[in-house]
């Protein structure tokens, strides 16, 4: 059934005209599998495509495909205007003001439907009527694009994307991949360049620098040395960006599966500066980085494995040893353990929502693993108990661990806790009752260390 609907389509569409550039690589080289094209996309392209119109998956999912790899979104592109595709879908709704969209939706899962863009510049031959009606841009004073809401052709659209393995255009009804800009030799070849004049891409939209960074390590591709040149020259840039924008960056980073590549990627580029304060000392630093590195570490195995991660946890690990410094501080002006690590676990995150908008959201679980810390040393009486059924225990459990193996806390403490919550009632009882017995015999004393130790 399947290939007499796709029969169809191909009898009554035709392939749209190849720009001057235009290179059409054949299923048999560029090996992507029919069973790798999420259906959703393909009902979408091929809807679009027995309407008439040219329509293509893009971006990163061709990437994917080509290197193998299963995407975990797909877009499509077409020549179709916005109210053209929400015409012809019946689940589908137009959203964004700088550039219109369409979300088509087929049970759980949703395709982003973009019209091929162009540019201002893209009409200035066409006399100025033309490209009065068709441009609506603006830029700033460092070249950084504020708007820009132009529609254009598809090789105008290859042209705006941001580097060139993103470029690609793949139809999976033809099965056939379009490039450009040279896109797929550059996949073969693991590099990534820039499409035009790297400094003055970079000073349209800052954040390509971070994408840069972010493609490199995810890919383990090497930065074309054009398109790296700039980077750290053109870094302040990033200051002028929104906040809410670098932060869902960064989070792409941490939650791509190479987040401990990533942040070597960052810091090699020079962009590490402003995103998450102190990180190039924390990472000089034997204690500091061998715990980020595990905390990294840890987030890409459990991803790799399909396993959920909470953001909040990395980003509590990320900013755990600025809490500790802080938290010294203010221990040594007089405060006690606990209203200094309140104090401390304020200031850091005041400072954070300043320079990178971490969302509100994510507060209250950072200060609950970082306060949950001092109880785990906390072992006799009811309450090691108590801490078991505190709905943040296994966060901070696996923070206590990662603490332990990067032998900022004793590991005994670590294998206690392990033990414990995995022992019958007996066991725990007496666990308790070794725990308690010496200390019965000796005031218990708070000092200057006890956050570091476990036990404000």
């Amino acid at each position: 059934m399947i290939r007499k609907f796709l029969n169809r389509v191909l009898r009554k569409s035709k392939p749209a005209s190849p720009g001057a550039s235009h290179h059409v690589i054949p299923r048999a080289k560029h090996g992507i599998k029919p069973e790798q094209v999420n259906a959703c996309a393909l009902k979408t392209v091929t809807v679009l495509k027995e309407a008439g119109h040219a329509a293509f998956i893009v971006g990163g999912a061709v990437r994917d495909m080509v290197l193998g790899r299963q995407p975990k979104d797909f877009d499509v592109a077409t020549d179709a205007t916005p109210e053209q595709v929400r015409a012809l879908f019946r689940r589908s709704r137009i959203i964004g003001r700088r550039f219109r969209l369409v979300h088509v939706m087929c049970g759980q899962d949703t395709i982003e439907v973009s019209t091929f863009r162009g540019s201002a510049a893209d009409f200035a031959d066409e006399g100025e009527d033309e490209a009065e009606s068709n441009a609506d841009s603006a830029v700033n004073e460092n070249g950084r694009i504020l708007r820009d809401n132009v529609f254009g052709s598809q090789e105008q659209d290859a042209k705006r994307r941001d580097f060139t393995t993103n470029a690609l255009y793949y139809d999976p009804v033809r099965q056939e991949v379009w490039d450009y800009l040279g896109g797929f030799d550059d996949l073969k070849a693991g590099e990534l360049r820039i499409i035009g004049d790297p400094d003055q891409r970079y000073r349209e939209d800052p954040v390509r620098m971070l994408r840069a960074a972010r493609f490199a390590a995810k890919l383990n591709f090497r930065i074309d040395p054009a398109t790296r040149a700039p980077i750290a020259r053109l870094a302040d840039l990033l200051e002028g960006v929104p906040k809410a924008r670098l932060f869902d960056e960064l989070q792409k980073l941490l939650l791509s599966g190479h987040a401990l590549r990533g942040v070597h990627q960052l810091r090699a580029e020079g962009l590490h500066h402003g995103l998450l304060p102190l990180l190039d000392v924390i990472l000089e630093q034997p204690v500091g980085e061998r715990f980020i590195s595990l905390a990294l570490k840890n987030t890409d195995d459990r991803i790799g494995q399909g396993k959920p991660v909470t953001p909040a946890f990395l980003l509590a690990a990320l900013l755990w040893h600025e809490v500790l410094a802080a938290f010294h501080k203010f221990e040594g002006e007089g405060l006690k353990p606990i209203p200094a690590l309140n104090e401390a676990m304020n200031e850091v995150l005041d400072a954070q929502a300043e320079q990178l908008a971490i969302p509100r959201r994510f507060d209250a679980t950072m200060k609950e693993i970082w306060g949950l810390q001092s109880r785990f040393a906390q072992r006799a009486g009811a309450r090691p108990f108590r801490l078991l059924s505190h709905p943040r225990f296994r966060a901070g459990y696996d923070f206590l661990l990662l603490r332990c193996e990067s032998g900022e806390v004793d590991a005994e403490l670590g294998q206690w806790w392990t033990e414990f919550q995995f022992a019958d009632e007996e066991a725990r009882e007496k666990m308790l009752l070794v725990e308690t017995a010496p200390k019965k015999r000796r005031r218990r004393r708070k000092t200057s260390s006890a956050l570091a130790e476990g036990e404000a």
